[in-house]
């Protein structure tokens, strides 16, 4: 008796495409290079071993967390070592957020290995911006936090000095971001090259638009902080919400790329 062949539509090709190419992710990130690291469960990192971009890039992380160093001399009194002291805190919150820009950074170099020259392009930029990044960020919370210990040196400051200050703060804020969308969205343009699944895609795109979010709300306060410094600092707030929100929508998204291709 012949054989029925069985039909096959091009939906349920590009389903089974799909399940087999997050198959291949999870296998990838779980037994292929860097098996010491966190994997991501639907994404595979297309870097191989550690490049001169990247390593290039840690040095000058690296770099920027020294200029945010408390003191590099041991105090030799109990007034000096109380003022390191006081200067934990803000090195403390400038040093998280330092370390949160180098992981976004990381995740990316990891995600898609890129090289190109447009890549090191805005990665150079990217470098650049996070050492002028460094001065505003540590002088505003030593300056933040001494108002609540009443200690610090960096004494009062004018209104308008307050305004120039924060300004420079969210626009190295909103560059950053930009610089991030641009990166995320060149990816994007290259999914076809790097054989992005539909996945790989998705997470590609949320990614470009929550980087374009942080960035648009970088501009409003960067605008608001010519009027007012306070509102200025309490707009950036904003990328919390934005952060959950997007979290939720992107979560729920992976989940229905995930169930049609099971």
């Amino acid at each position: 008796m012949p054989s029925r062949r069985r039909s096959t539509s091009p939906e349920s090709k590009h389903k089974a495409a799909l399940a087999a190419s997050v198959a291949a992710a999870s296998y990838s990130t779980a037994g292929g290079h860097h098996q010491a690291l966190p994997a991501e469960e639907h994404f595979r990192w297309r870097a191989g071993e550690i490049t001169r971009l990247e390593a290039f890039s840690d040095v000058v992380f690296g770099f920027a967390l020294t200029l945010l160093i408390i003191s590099l001399d041991v105090p030799r009194s109990y007034d000096l070592l109380m003022a390191d002291l006081r200067g934990f805190i803000p090195f403390a919150a400038s040093f998280a957020i330092l370390a949160t820009i180098w992981r976004v950074h990381y995740i990316f170099s990891r995600r898609y290995g890129l090289e190109d020259k447009y890549t090191v392009f805005l990665n150079m930029v990217l470098l650049l911006v996070v050492l002028f990044y460094i001065y505003p960020l540590k002088f505003i919370f030593t300056y933040t936090f001494s108002l609540f210990t009443g200690g610090g040196e960096s004494g009062e400051i004018s209104f308008q000095h307050a305004l120039v200050l924060v300004q420079l703060f969210t626009l190295g804020f909103a560059t950053l971001f930009l610089l991030f969308t641009l990166l995320y969205a060149h990816a994007g343009k290259l999914s076809a090259k790097l054989e992005l699944n539909a996945v790989e895609r998705q997470m590609t795109k949320d990614m470009t638009q929550l980087h374009a979010a942080y960035c648009m709300v970088g501009i409003l306060s960067f605008g608001v902080a010519f009027k007012n410094p306070i509102w200025a600092g309490l707009i950036l707030n904003l990328i919390v919400p934005i952060n959950v929100i997007h979290n939720m929508v992107a979560k729920k998204r992976i989940r229905r790329l995930l169930a049609a291709s099971a």
